[in-house]
């Protein structure tokens, strides 16, 4: 494994990665290649029990990085990325990926059935992506690791909606997507949130 970088020495050198570069295969190369040091994250980690939270560390017209902290437990709604890349790197934890794959109705919107694909787990030396031809799937802390986890997730192009599907229902909506803090300061509306 590389050797850990700071955050910041992250963000510098995904600044340099230029667009042509910016290939599912590249930007999985430059994190397997950049691991990041857990305690440079300190100043962007907020971690809630009720959910988890999303954090801005660095926003272009390219991409977004967000760290995402997990509680023991926390998992995410079944969901897709707008037809934009993600990749997803865990420096502190595990985390469980579950993909599905569509089998009836439209994932854009409405009637949609899905059923579950591979599934494969991220830890500091295993950094994930979101393959475009099965782009939904959940991400889960779960509750036997007994851990806290953080997630740094890139995505190209920054969206702020994204479809949420109901296995149960089986329908798809879309959902607004939020930041619980920006560059390190909680948004207003989180300030009271314990």
């Amino acid at each position: 494994m590389a050797t850990p970088c700071t955050i910041s020495d992250f963000a510098e050198a995904l600044r340099k990665l230029g667009k042509a570069n910016f290939t599912l295969d590249g930007v999985h190369q430059f994190l397997k290649d950049h691991p990041i040091e857990p305690d440079s994250l300190k100043p962007y980690l907020f971690f809630r029990t009720s959910h988890y939270t999303r954090n801005l560390i660095d926003k272009t017209e390219l991409y977004e990085v967000i760290a995402i902290c997990w509680e023991v437990g926390h998992k995410s709604q079944v969901h897709n990325h707008k037809g934009q890349n993600c990749w997803m790197a865990v420096p502190m934890g595990k985390l469980l990926v579950q993909n599905y794959r569509v089998v009836a109705g439209n994932p854009d919107g409405g009637h949609c059935e899905l059923t579950e694909s591979d599934r494969y787990w991220m830890d500091p030396a295993n950094p994930g992506r979101v393959e475009p031809e099965e782009p939904i799937h959940y991400v889960a802390n779960p509750p036997e690791l007994k851990q806290q986890a953080v997630s740094i997730h890139i995505y190209s192009y920054p969206y702020d909606s994204c479809m949420i599907y109901s296995l149960e229902q089986k329908k798809a909506i879309e959902i607004p997507l939020h930041y619980t803090s920006e560059y390190g300061v909680l948004e207003p509306e989180e300030m009271d949130v314990g």
